[in-house]
């Protein structure tokens, strides 16, 4: 078997800070003592990488790590991660096996799906902990609120399962505030209505936006998501959080343009005078959005910002470094991080740091700082 004599270092990476996803963490914690923390780690920890991130939330103490599907259960279970597991929507038939075998804890959207779950739990010999999903508007799972009574009389005769908690979703805490804090009010007021917290453990509510920005009324337990990534869906707090994630790449060329020459595909930017244009190897094929072509993005080389320079092509993208003459081949470049928010970014591209995040392809290189090891 031939040995590997050199491994190149990577030309398109993220930093992971594990020591800033922990200050997130006890920044949301913060907020409402009185409330346990679900941290969401669903798709991939939002970009972050799932093992690593999970891990160390399960080391800090979270009361669960919330999952979208089995897939990413069975990964952090296979880590070796001894943390309660919460997936967040609903389950399909041939998962329940799964989840059942493992003790994982899903939540309940319809009676169809309980009676399986008490079905399968009866044939293990083992309760199941599940949580009631209630729809308080979000329209993407859980019971409508009404005859909600006669829901939880029929889960409390189903013998294999344990109805643990009760939770709801937000869909506008960042845009609607009169809304969020009428279905805060109104969450609370189908919890009075079930019998009062004495009958649920847990009860949630609140993403980053409703933990930050809301009064819990009741609620103990909360699930951030965004804002443990460094990024607050509300700006007043912004200054709270520290920045995770920083993309990086370098700079593989350097050229010199005349004027009148066409930049990358389809001819957007034409030089007007003599311009040094350097490449950087990055690009949308490695999840840094070709929508900011043309909206004025920026990186941040040497300490400097340098626009980029028509469209961003599939592995490459080329900015202007004309006013920067030390600028060279293998220097630093940084897409988005300490400099540059991820917030920037996304308004360039005209979408949400969440889809900028969970976008960052296994291409790019993890290198975890802080706690967390190096993913290629």
């Amino acid at each position: 078997m031939e040995r590997e004599s050199h491994v190149s270092p990577p030309r398109a990476w993220a930093e992971i800070d594990g020591g800033a996803l922990r200050h997130n963490l006890r920044v949301a914690a913060d907020v409402w003592p009185v409330m346990a923390m679900m941290a969401v780690v669903k798709a991939g920890a939002y970009g972050h990488g799932l093992e690593d991130v999970a891990r160390i939330f399960a080391d800090a103490g979270v009361a669960f790590l919330g999952v979208a599907n089995v897939g990413e259960a069975r990964r952090i279970h296979r880590a070796g991660i001894r943390a309660a597991i919460y997936l967040l929507g609903a389950t399909w038939s041939e998962e329940r096996e799964e989840i059942v075998h493992h003790g994982w804890t899903p939540c309940i959207s319809s009676l169809h799906e309980a009676a399986d779950f008490n079905r399968l739990a009866l044939l293990s010999g083992r309760p199941l902990a599940v949580h009631l999903a209630v729809d308080t508007g979000m329209g993407r799972g859980g019971f409508v609120a009404e005859r909600l009574d006669e829901v939880m009389e029929e889960l409390q005769r189903m013998n294999g399962l344990r109805v643990e908690g009760i939770g709801s979703h937000l869909p506008s805490a960042d845009e609607d505030e009169p809304f969020t804090r009428e279905q805060f009010r109104r969450f609370s007021s189908i919890i009075a209505d079930l019998g009062g917290p004495g009958v649920f453990r847990w009860r949630h509510l609140a993403n980053s936006a409703g933990l930050l920005g809301y009064d819990p009324l009741g609620c103990n337990l909360a699930r951030p998501g965004l804002m443990l990534y460094g990024v607050s869906p509300l700006p007043a707090f912004q200054e709270k959080l520290r920045t995770v994630m920083s993309l990086k790449s370098r700079i593989t060329l350097i050229r010199s343009l005349p004027a009148g020459h066409g930049v990358s595909y389809g001819r957007a930017f034409v030089t007007e005078k003599p311009t040094r244009v350097a490449t950087i190897g990055m690009g949308y094929g490695d999840g840094y959005p070709r929508h900011v072509s043309g909206h004025g993005a920026r990186v941040f080389v040497r300490g400097e910002y340098f626009p980029i320079l028509g469209r961003v092509t599939m592995d490459q993208i080329m900015i202007d470094v004309t006013a920067a003459p030390d600028v060279a081949e293998g220097d630093e470049v940084e897409l988005f991080g300490a400099h540059i928010s991820v917030a920037e970014v996304a308004e360039k591209a005209e979408t949400i740091p969440w889809h900028v995040f969970t976008g960052i392809t296994p291409r790019v290189v993890r290198i975890y700082n802080g706690g967390g090891a190096t993913s290629r």
